[in-house]
């Protein structure tokens, strides 16, 4: 009995003692939305420095992924067949490597410590929105889709809003979430092949002993109850399978694995049984959480996150309305600002979105609708900042000042720095030449060429300097890429010389090409013509000139107007008037003389400076905007939007 004992008491490290796959009960939505409102309810948090674990546990789940990944793949070169999870793994592996390496591109090293921290339970110290995610993985068994996973977020936040940081970091969280997820299986298909393949050795060890040396078999046996194998299923599959029919010299092995099964209450088929249904599970959990990645990439975070932000529904409250016709990269900044301001005040996001709130509230029972002060950007990104920052209580940091002091007095700090790096180096050089006498001419010169080398060298060290710390930042714009409105009305002008037919030609392709890449009902083309100077009014062959390029515009306009109402494509060609200066005939100041002449036609006066007009006339007392364009300047797609976007903010006007 006692070697019965060192063979059947085995210490099994069996699968199900690695970390379980992320699977909980299955939640319908409103069960969902209950239980989110509970977790909110639980979670205690606090933001505070400590070391980050989730890069950590990332870099360990591709460890053990990569692992995992390659006994599988060994596996399957030796013909060993490998279960449906396995095939998963395999044909995927890829898009888990790239999800792998967004999740750390995405994950700076110190934004996870920006984020509300667990202070209480069994993942104190991690995101909660990470623990959201784990949570929102499990109920559903990784399979995630975009209705439930902006419910869940918005029943939490019914409880406990969550910061602009958090919702951004959710994504991340649940890409996190799922690589694990994917790591606990793969540990768990990896093991597999391995007890398969320890199955298969120790079966080809007693089939080998029992044909060759069948007295040794017992001794054999004694050997593999000293090492303790995994009799879990994946083992007894390979093991059992390759015994069966190989006669009665090793039955009594079988005999032997039968009666040990039966010792710890279970048989084999019942584990083979068990171990279908994992697989079968596992099968589920891996397809679900491929998908699910796949389904992360897909999905409009962007909508997300200003679909659930309470910040960005109090923002929306702008009374100037502009703030809700911004597009996405203006509403960024803004929120930005909101953060920074939230982190410096000590206070809540949305209060400081509801201080904006009330004072661009304020500024309109004053000034109006209409005026700058109205708008909340005035006190987010322009001259307001001050006091809105004197309202909230801000305590600035060090580069904060900084900043804000440079941008008081930004030109005399400029030269101020440039005239220090200068007096600088020229102190360095100068004793080299004192050799020289002070007195003497070749002092001085080598001295006055020193500060001048000195002063080149400044400039360029405090321009890199000032492109290092003072960040960039883009003109704030409204969102036309859905169609410019009516009241701004844009016309693109080309100023350029009508010299011959083939020059004529390149033009229409061009702006016919400007047209294609920016189509609005609301966006019009021009071409602002002179001939070239000449010794007389009139050349052979302007008339023919004109004559073409006046079909070429009919032809534009005939080609596209099923697409708009009106005219799309204008020309505007002046005459050659005496220059007594230059003793030229000569378009008028040239291409400043056209454009002040067609901004004066616009506003209804100038009507005889243009010898030919082709297009409506009616859209000139309605255009807003003009942009100009050299002749060799592409306008590329969608540019003309973002221009007049520009143009048309408040902050801008």
């Amino acid at each position: 009995m006692l070697l019965w004992s060192r063979i059947y008491d085995v210490l099994h490290r069996s699968a199900s003692e690695e970390e379980d796959p992320m699977r909980s009960e299955l939640l319908s939505l409103q069960q969902l939305d209950l239980y989110a409102r509970d977790l909110a309810g639980q979670h205690q948090t606090a933001i505070y420095q400590g070391p980050d674990k989730l890069l950590p546990r990332l870099a360990e789940n591709e460890r053990m992924l990569r692992q995992s990944h390659n006994v599988v793949t060994n596996a399957l070169v030796k013909g060993r067949q490998i279960g449906p999870a396995a095939e998963w793994l395999l044909d995927n592996f890829c898009l888990v490597e790239q999800q792998i390496h967004e999740a750390r591109l995405h994950l700076p090293r110190t934004y996870s410590r920006k984020l509300p921290r667990l202070t209480a339970g069994l993942m104190t110290d991690f995101p909660r929105v990470y623990h959201m995610a784990v949570e929102l993985i499990a109920h559903l068994d990784g399979k995630l889709d975009a209705e439930t996973v902006t419910r869940f977020v918005s029943s939490y936040q019914a409880v406990k809003p969550l910061r602009l940081s958090e919702l951004w970091a959710f994504p991340i969280a649940l890409r996190l979430g799922l690589i694990e997820n994917l790591r606990r299986v793969a540990v768990r298909v990896a093991q597999r092949c391995r007890e398969n393949e320890s199955g298969i050795a120790w079966a080809e060890r007693m089939i080998e002993t029992a044909t060759e040396r069948p007295k040794q078999l017992i001794r054999l046996l004694a050997e593999f109850a000293d090492e303790e194998p995994n009799l879990t299923a994946p083992f007894l599959e390979e093991f059992s399978g390759r015994l069966r029919g190989q006669g009665a010299a090793v039955a009594f092995v079988l005999n032997w694995v039968e009666q040990a099964l039966l010792d710890e209450g279970t048989t084999e088929m019942q584990r083979l049984h068990a171990d279908s249904h994992a697989q079968a599970a596992e099968q589920v959990s891996i397809a679900n959480s491929i998908g699910s990645l796949r389904f992360l990439s897909a999905m409009d975070w962007k909508e997300f996150v200003e679909t659930l932000s309470v910040v960005e529904q109090t923002l929306r409250r702008d009374p100037s309305g502009a703030y809700a016709i911004q597009d996405f990269v203006t509403r960024d900044r803004y929120r930005h600002v909101v953060e920074n301001l939230a982190e410096h005040s000590g206070k809540e996001e949305v209060e400081v979105a509801r201080t904006v709130i009330g004072m661009a509230e304020e500024a309109v029972s004053r000034k109006g609708t209409r005026d700058r002060e109205a708008h909340i950007g005035y006190y987010l990104i322009a001259d307001g900042l001050s006091a809105l920052q004197l309202a909230l209580g801000c305590r600035g940091s060090l580069r904060y000042i900084a900043l804000r002091l440079f941008k008081s007095y930004a030109l005399w700090i400029y030269f101020g720095f440039i005239l220090i790096v200068t007096a600088a180096v020229t102190a360095v050089a100068i004793p080299w030449f004192v050799g020289f006498g002070l007195a003497s001419i070749r002092f001085w010169f080598f001295s006055i060429i020193a500060t001048l080398s000195a002063s080149a060298l400044s400039v360029s060290l405090v321009n890199l300097l000032i492109t290092l710390t003072v960040p960039p930042h883009s003109l704030p714009r409204l969102d036309f890429s859905e169609g410019i409105p009516s009241d701004h009305r844009t016309m693109v002008v080309v100023p350029c010389i009508l010299s011959d037919s083939e020059e004529l030609v390149a033009l229409l392709e061009a702006i016919e090409i400007r047209y294609l890449g920016n189509r609005d009902p609301n966006l019009f083309f021009a071409l602002l013509t002179d001939f070239p100077d000449a010794n007389t009014a009139t050349m052979p062959g302007d008339e023919d000139l004109l004559r073409r390029a006046r079909d070429g515009i009919n032809a534009l306009n005939a080609r596209y107007r099923k697409n708009s109402e009106r005219d799309v494509f204008y020309w505007f060609h002046r005459p050659r008037v005496w220059n007594p200066y230059e003793r030229l005939w000569m378009g008028y100041e040239r291409k400043r003389g056209k454009i002040e002449q067609f901004n004066a036609l616009l506003r209804g006066a100038a009507r005889d400076t243009f010898s030919v007009i082709v297009g409506d006339p009616e859209v000139f007392r309605t255009v807003k905007y003009v942009v100009t364009l050299d002749s060799d300047t592409d306008l590329p797609r969608g540019a003309a939007h973002r221009m007049i976007g520009a143009m048309a903010h408040p902050l801008n006007r």
